[in-house]
């Protein structure tokens, strides 16, 4: 009886001590944050000081969308090497910052056709040509993945990927130069989409790299009554700098869109 009643105490006091071990590593555990995790926090203090600051200016629709599937291109960086400002620009200009009918019915961010050997779900619509086939998806992030997929697995985009990380433009116009689009104007377009919302600081997080630069700030080159384009310049920051409107900036130098280049010269009055 003794000995059974030995036995019992150190059996009971055994599974005390692995019960009390399992919880401490269960708390110790939780209490770590994947790098992912860590990168999300971070982007969404990135995303909320630039509403802060810029969001009144800039279209509601693409905030959200931006605000919304950032944690998704911030993935697709790490595993398919893809920049986040790249993913993020072709997200909101293929889909309207996803207002468009192929966003809408089909979850079809970027305007991904069927293609030879497609077999998920597909949808008939207007593009180039009338009803073309596009792809269809359950949930916005199959776009994304597919998205991801499309770019590495085919060969025509494998320049890209030689590319630095961190080249938006080089990555704008290498989606151009691949057939990404028919549109000339899709590289600019894309810049101008990345450099306006600043999704160039979500690659920089991701690389973990010090910004070298501040779109908006004065950086420009200001002389008497002209300015010089520098880089992260748009010509709202360069209007609200100098105390002008993009509508005057464009009269006075006689633009006919928004469209400004490294080391072009901006005239400030007339």
């Amino acid at each position: 009886m003794k000995n059974t009643l030995t036995f019992l105490i150190i059996f009971l006091a055994a599974v005390f001590l692995t019960s009390c071990n399992s919880t401490r590593k269960t708390v110790s555990n939780s209490s770590k944050l994947s790098k992912e995790q860590v990168l999300f926090t971070q982007s969404d203090k990135i995303f909320d000081d630039f509403k802060s600051k810029k969001g009144s200016s800039l279209n509601t629709y693409t905030l959200e969308y931006i605000d919304r599937y950032k944690h998704i291109a911030i993935d697709k960086m790490l595993v398919y090497k893809i920049p986040v400002s790249i993913t993020l620009a072709q997200g909101v200009l293929e889909s309207g910052s996803g207002r468009s009918e192929l966003a809408r019915k089909s979850n079809n961010h970027f305007g991904i056709k069927c293609h030879k050997g497609w077999k998920g779900k597909k949808v008939r619509h207007d593009d180039d040509k009338k009803r073309e086939c596009f792809r269809k998806y359950q949930h916005p992030e199959e776009s994304f993945n597919d998205h991801s997929a499309f770019l590495t697995t085919r060969s025509r985009y494998a320049s890209l990927f030689e590319l630095k990380l961190d080249n938006y433009k080089g990555w704008a116009k290498g989606l151009k130069k691949a057939g990404y689009a028919t549109d000339r104007k899709y590289p600019s377009k894309l810049i101008n989409i990345i450099e306006s919302y600043q999704l160039y600081k979500y690659d920089a997080l991701v690389l973990n790299k010090k910004l070298k630069y501040k779109k908006g700030t004065k950086s420009s080159k200001k002389h008497n009554n002209f300015i010089v384009v520098n880089r992260g310049d748009t010509l709202y920051s360069i209007a609200k700098n100098n105390g002008l409107t993009v509508s005057d900036l464009k009269e006075i130098n006689k633009l006919l869109s928004s469209e400004i280049n490294i080391g072009q010269k901006l005239f400030l009055s007339r």
